[in-house]
């Protein structure tokens, strides 16, 4: 797997991204440094190709690069400009283009590309509109574009943590993205990540109400807020964040890191994805969860705090993590996406 990272332009202790190799007992080695970058926080891979997209939330850009062994990675193309805090990349599954979100001036920003995968071109969306403005006329709240989900008919889907909303875009070659509709969430909830349920259900973590927001798609393709339910039974603690959500691959749990306390939280997921319950929570082995990911009946959780990658057994009928069995180390690890 690759690892982004915080490095020491945003006051973290990684190189670059970096190589993780995890075996079938969950056992996880380092392979090395795959290429030297400033806070490359957030990885994408190219559907088809040999090719891994990274921002650099502090240099504010975006930039591809092309592998060339088998755990080395090199510049491909120059950067590109992105925004402030820009903390998202994801690509399109047909290759067409990646988006980047930025948190600091909550821009969303498709890149196009070429079919060797190279940045073509850049086009910015249209700004967020607070929904909630009309409560808090004399507090303006930034928007705080946070990520991105590719959606099977292709259109893309955004999160504004700042402004608590989920929106929805058509995509047009040349033209970028254009607003197809938005889905409005409970205010200071703060939608970050997102998660699609083979049902069509999308369910999105919120990072300051320690949540899950359910989002069901009509028959006319539009999403609605069907529900918001708390991550744990046992509530957040003081100083807690949500982190990112995960589910197995039968769609049955779903997984929310939990920053502050550094739990993983585990619901159960039924009704098609649209019914929630909090079962259970386990430590995250290390500090500060930032992301994590399901693969292969391994849950593998990104420490940022602790500088370390711990696996943990996923319970094929309870889906309930066991362990962590693995531990490596690799400083202030920000996101884990597969290799192939």
């Amino acid at each position: 797997m690759w690892v982004g990272c915080y490095t020491a332009d945003r006051d973290g202790n990684g190189k670059g991204v970096t190589a993780l190799a995890a075996d079938e007992d969950g056992q996880l080695s380092s392979l090395g440094l795959a290429v030297t970058a400033n806070s490359p926080s957030f990885l994408a891979l190219h559907p088809t190709l040999p090719v891994v997209y990274a921002v650099a939330e502090e240099g504010k850009t975006v930039r591809a690069y092309r592998r060339t062994g088998d755990v080395e990675l090199e510049a491909f193309g120059d950067p590109w400009p992105a925004g402030e805090a820009t903390c998202h990349v994801a690509a399109d599954p047909l290759g067409r283009f990646i988006v980047a979100t930025c948190w600091g001036d909550g821009q969303v920003i498709l890149y196009e590309l070429d079919d060797d995968g190279a940045i073509t071109s850049r086009a910015s969306a249209a700004a967020a509109v607070d929904p909630h403005s009309a409560t808090s006329p004399d507090e303006p709240r930034p928007s705080r574009a946070h990520s991105s989900l590719m959606l099977p008919d292709g259109r893309v889907m955004t999160t504004d943590l700042g402004q608590d909303l989920v929106r929805v875009w058509q995509y047009a070659r040349g033209e970028g993205l254009q607003l197809d509709h938005q889905v409005i969430l409970h205010k200071g909830s703060g939608p970050r990540h997102m998660a699609r349920h083979h049902s069509g259900t999308v369910l999105v973590d919120t990072e300051y109400s320690v949540e899950v927001a359910v989002l069901r798609m009509e028959p006319d393709g539009t999403y609605e807020l069907a529900s918001m339910v708390p991550a744990s039974a046992t509530g957040a603690k003081d100083g807690d964040s949500g982190a990112e959500i995960a589910l197995s691959p039968d769609g049955r749990f779903a997984y929310v890191g939990v920053r502050g306390s550094n739990r993983i939280c585990v619901l159960k997921v039924s009704n098609g994805g649209t019914e929630l319950e909090p079962v259970a929570e386990v430590p995250c082995g290390g500090e500060w969860p930032r992301h994590h990911m399901v693969r292969e009946g391994w849950l593998y959780v990104a420490n940022e705090g602790s500088d370390d990658v711990v696996s943990f057994r996923l319970d094929p009928e309870t889906g309930l993590p066991e362990g962590p069995v693995s531990r490596v180390e690799t400083g202030s690890p920000s996101v884990l996406i597969p290799a192939v």
